[in-house]
């Protein structure tokens, strides 16, 4: 068509362009060829989008947007260089569905207008209109034909509509695809009848079905839509010379030529009575149900309504379907079938869990294929492993149906089919088992007759599929038929086998998922802390959620320290999966290995931040550029003092419950996250009275996609403001009132009640650099000890003294302070202003020095040095135990 239009119109400024129901371009002509060289590359081949959201105003989009003839003169154009021309465009629809399936554009120059391009766009529409028409068959073009042969009928009123498209453009999707499964249900019935149809919006329309027989014998039925309101206006008549002018093929044979505009219907002259009246009074309308049982169908009754109000105008009325009645019940039963796999399709796996999808699977099959289902999985799949015995090792998994009285086997219980159940067979033969009478399948009878005798008072007929993905067999579902009295048939059988494939593969990666997540979460779990440490200096509980989806990088740690101390962690690497989880490990180590070294909290989270850098560089997939991040809070608290300091880094802060149910959200310096490299870490300390509880965190707890971190903090200071619960009421408190029901994120929740080193239990003296008072304070720790009921304790204690003071008065730099402490161990510790490290060495039998630390190593559990902002301390622990 467009090369007889480009013959029409050679030689002259013409741009002719077909372009698709999107606004794409697919063919371009020009009277001219020098015309295209003028056009910017991008628009000289086909491929180009004219659709008005991505080149403003045009003709193309105009047609698509307004989806009727227009026409865009000079400046209209968006484009300034198209401000120069004029152009009229129309669309192109589908005569049987009235769809939009294109656009034809005549582009011109804007001296060039002349009134009768709007008959040649509208006859060459036409044109193309007729051509899709020959597409169809020809026992719908023949009833079609008989269709629109009624608008020739003047003299009873008789009239035909434009496509329901164009007759209601406000209609969805979704509200066209309910008018043609109504049309479809209709033709399957074969009966004249007025039907109601209600949009999912709220309104409702009527869909009119008569019958129709074309000249070529053709029995079928002809449907309607009524819709309230004026018709469309009628549209400017085209004459037939013009096609033939341009050389138009003629139209099929058996369907009367019609214009575009006579597509609109004709309101019936004053007091002329009409065959077809509009809503509500349909001559031989049947009452009763319509063909699906929840749509009324209208009844005579008002047939001379327009007698009485001569200015009465009909409904607008527009063309849904023809087709015949055998067709239309094929057609419906294919319909209801795609659409309940495509339904499938999206209902189906909507999670990664095994019993989640198997569920779903019964319930989108009940009762729109069957009216029970049973699902038999086997216990190693729903574990997330292959079942080495699918068939000796099923278990009853999902039973779904429209009643609960029917006596299948309940969900838990291990199902033992014989071998000539045919669900058995299925398994052994991969392909879906049907039987449409139970009655007679013998070999299932014979199996367990009491119980089903019991199934057939209630059932008729059985498809068994197996489920199997990748070769990997999953398990069995059993689709029953009870209330329908019409046995499974081959198409059932068909449908239930696509539909248990589709969910067969859902169910295969959510066992491969329960699998992998399966390992993850053990490597997580066992990188984390498996025990608590024993210490007195607080009492804690701890909580790791994993996130619904995947294991993250969350993690926790409590370390005790020298001098009673106890240092507590809390941190979280960004993303999920394997490498998050290991990436903790590495970082929970070297966390624990700086803490141990006494530093303080701003020290470790320096080192901590070194450690993801190098991780980061030493990662192949980085390419260099940071992939790991990391966030860490560190908080060593000293029951001695009631003193606790704290880091962080780009974490959330923690909270402080304090015996009197305040609640409060520390201030500390946050702190750049782990791994940006370069920058500071700050410190802050606060007095924390005995008994409060102070709990650490990661965002998991508080960050939440449905809901403001604002609300999840007022939940949390409102689930910890309860100081008399313990914290393990605490964590389970916090988890039921805070914690998402589905997280998104894994969290970890520290929670630690600090106690007070008794001061009774706490010796402490001070002296000058004098070597002469060693005794003295030898002497004085004695005496402490037989106070606390330690004198087996009191020589290696005299042993540890002398040799610590001594080389605190040697090496160090006075004045000496000297601390014991009684708590689970005996710890002593010498004080001194220096920075000087000591250091054990192994003194040879000729050297004078050097076996004093090597005599406290071996007197002492352990021993160490941590620096203080005034110098150092040098302790040494000893249990009581082997004092």
């Amino acid at each position: 068509m467009l090369d007889r239009l480009q013959s029409r119109f050679a030689g002259s400024k013409m741009n002719i362009s077909v372009a698709d129901a999107t606004g794409t371009v697919l063919l371009r002509r020009f009277g001219e060829a020098s015309l295209a060289r003028s056009l910017p590359a991008i628009q000289r081949v086909p491929g180009f989008v004219f659709a008005e959201q991505f080149a403003a105003t045009n003709g193309i989009g105009l047609a698509l947007a307004e989806r009727q003839l227009i026409r865009v003169h000079g400046a209209e154009h968006f484009a300034e260089r198209s401000q120069g021309s004029a152009c009229r465009a129309l669309p192109v629809r589908d005569p049987l569905s009235g769809h939009i399936e294109g656009v034809l554009c005549l582009g011109y120059p804007r001296s060039a207008e002349d009134p009768a391009l709007v008959t040649v766009i509208r006859k060459a529409a036409e044109a193309i209109e007729r051509r899709l028409l020959e597409q169809s068959s020809a026992r719908e073009r023949a009833l079609l034909g008989a269709y629109l042969g009624t608008g020739a009928d003047a003299a009873v009123g008789l009239h035909h509509g434009v496509g329901v498209d164009e007759l209601a453009r406000e209609l969805r999707p979704r509200d066209r695809v309910i008018l043609l499964e109504k049309a479809t249900e209709l033709i399957s019935c074969a009966q004249r009848a007025a039907v109601d149809v209600s949009l999912p919006d709220g309104r409702r329309v009527t869909l009119v079905s008569r019958p129709m027989t074309s000249a070529s014998g053709v029995e079928g039925m002809a449907i309607e839509v009524l819709l309230p309101g004026p018709p469309p206006r009628q549209g400017l008549p085209v004459p037939r010379q013009v096609g033939e002018l341009l050389g138009f093929p003629a139209e099929p044979a058996g369907i009367p030529a019609v214009a575009p505009s006579e597509y609109v219907p004709v309101a019936p002259a004053p007091g002329r009575p009409s065959a077809d009246p509009p809503s509500g009074h349909l001559p031989g309308a049947t009452s009763g149900q319509g063909p699906t049982g929840d749509q009324g169908v209208m009844t005579a009754g008002a047939a001379d309504a327009t007698d009485d109000h001569p200015d009465f105008q009909p409904p607008a009325r527009g063309l849904v379907l023809v087709g015949e009645p055998r067709v239309g019940k094929y057609a419906l039963a294919a319909r209801r079938r795609l659409e309940l796999l495509s339904e499938a399709s999206a209902r189906i796996g909507t999670t990664l869990d095994v019993r989640r999808t198997a569920q779903e699977l019964a319930e989108m099959t009940v009762p729109r294929l069957a009216d029970f289902a049973t699902i038999d999985l086997p216990e190693a799949v729903l574990r997330g492993e292959e079942s080495a015995d699918p068939s000796g090792d099923l278990r009853r998994t999902v039973v779904h149906g429209i009643r609960d009285d029917v006596p299948f086997s309940p969900v838990g219980k291990r199902v033992d089919f014989g071998p000539t159940a045919p669900q058995l067979r299925c398994l052994t033969s991969g392909q879906a088992v049907l039987e449409p009478d139970l009655k007679a399948a013998a070999g299932w009878l014979t199996e367990d007759p009491e119980h089903t005798e019991q199934l057939l008072t209630h059932v008729h007929s059985l498809i068994a599929v197996p489920l199997v993905a990748r070769g990997v067999v999953l398990g069995v579902a059993s689709f029953y038929r009870s209330q329908d009295p019409a046995p499974f048939g081959d198409d059932d059988r068909a449908l239930a086998h696509e539909l248990a494939t589709r969910a067969a593969l859902s169910m295969d990666n959510a066992r491969r998922f329960t699998r992998e997540r399966t390992m993850v979460l053990a490597l997580q779990r066992s990188l984390l802390p498996q025990g608590l440490p024993d210490q007195e200096a607080v009492e804690v509980a701890h909580r790791y959620l994993p996130a619904e989806s995947d294991v993250g990088g969350d993690w926790y740690d409590v370390i005790p320290l020298s001098g009673t101390r106890i240092g507590l962690f809390v941190g979280d690497v960004v993303g999920h999966g394997l490498h998050s989880a290991a990436t903790m490990g590495r970082l929970r180590t070297a966390a624990r290995s700086f803490a141990e070294l006494d530093f303080p909290p701003d020290e470790v989270l320096t080192h901590l931040d070194n450690v993801v850098g190098r991780l980061d560089r030493e990662d192949p997939a980085a390419d260099g550029v940071g992939i790991i991040g990391a966030t860490c809070l560190y908080a060593i608290y000293d029951p001695t003092s009631q003193q606790c300091v704290m880091a962080r880094a780009g974490h959330p802060p923690p909270a402080l419950v304090r015996p009197d149910g305040t609640v409060s959200f520390l201030d500390l310096p946050a702190g750049p996250p782990l791994g940006l490299g370069g920058l500071p870490f700050e410190t802050a300390e606060i007095h924390i009275p005995e008994h409060s509880q102070l709990v650490l965190y990661t965002d998991g707890l508080i960050e939440d996609r449905h809901r403001d971190i604002d609300v999840s903090l007022d939940r949390l200071r409102g689930a910890l403001a309860h100081p008399e619960r313990t914290p393990e009421e605490t964590c389970e408190a916090v988890l039921d009132l805070v914690a998402p029901s589905r997280p998104d994120d894994d969290l970890a929740l520290l929670v630690a009640r600090t106690h007070a080193l008794d001061p009774r239990r706490i010796a402490d003296w001070e002296l000058p650099a004098d070597p002469a008072l060693v005794s003295d304070v030898r002497a004085a720790a004695v005496r402490q000890l037989a106070d606390w009921g330690l004198d087996e304790a009191a020589f290696v204690t005299e042993l540890l003294l002398s040799e610590l003071i001594t080389n605190a008065i040697r090496h160090g730099a006075g004045p000496v302070r000297v601390r014991l402490l009684h708590g689970p161990t005996l710890i002593c510790e010498v004080y001194d202003t220096s920075n000087t490290a000591p250091h054990l060495r192994r003194a040879a039998a000729t050297d004078e020095g050097g076996r004093g630390l090597f005599l406290v190593a071996q007197l002492a559990q352990s021993w160490g040095t941590r620096y203080t902002p005034e110098g150092k301390v040098i302790w040494a622990e000893c249990g009581l135990d082997s004092a």
